[in-house]
């Protein structure tokens, strides 16, 4: 799969149109500050999801329009976002809501989580529900540029046992790792 056109388009918080336009919809979810904006911008070749060092600022969910026939959706992230309790308990909600309520039928959701820190318990109650709903997903493990040489390979067969035996792409944003493989797996499900 090659991209050739990504555009931000809309930001929403609840019920809108563009859940039911008939677009197919891949969904980016990870836990706070593990690089969903960042693994999207290296997807598309330019920076339009936003990040930052400071974990939470995806607040919304965010529709990228893509070769102007799908979408990417940027949730918020999950996890130690440094937001009051009843913000993540908001997130946490719209989530829910998007994956469990909103009818969309989402085509893949990217699961990302970091390469150096591994799996939390959010990780496993995103694969659960995940796994609950029958929505297919990837798990891409961001980061893996820094991750030793000789730790690499031992950190990816101990983040697959962990991960379930799903399928697992490590991937970073600075080499362009995973890339290739990630690119493949969301044409495939398109």
């Amino acid at each position: 799969m090659t991209i050739k056109s990504a555009v931000f388009f809309k930001s929403i918080k609840g019920t809108d149109p563009i859940l039911y336009d008939g677009k197919p919809q891949i969904a980016f979810v990870g836990r706070s500050n593990v690089g969903k904006s960042s693994v999207i911008n290296s997807l598309v070749h330019q920076k339009i999801a936003r990040s930052s060092k400071t974990p939470g600022k995806t607040k919304n969910l965010d529709f990228f329009l893509i070769n102007n026939s799908f979408y990417f959706v940027d949730l918020p992230g999950y996890g130690f976002a440094k937001r009051s309790s009843d913000e993540r308990e908001q997130f946490r909600k719209m989530m829910l809501w998007y994956f469990q309520y909103s009818e969309v039928k989402q085509k893949l959701v990217i699961v990302i989580i970091d390469g150096v820190v591994g799996c939390t318990d959010f990780d496993y109650q995103m694969y659960d529900l995940l796994s609950e709903l029958h929505i297919p997903f990837v798990i891409v493990v961001n980061k893996v540029d820094k991750l030793k040489m000789g730790i690499k390979e031992k950190q990816l067969n101990m983040l697959q046992k962990d991960c379930r035996k799903n399928t697992l792409i490590p991937y970073s944003t600075v080499t362009g790792e995973g890339k290739t493989s990630l690119l493949h797996q969301i044409g495939a499900a398109l």
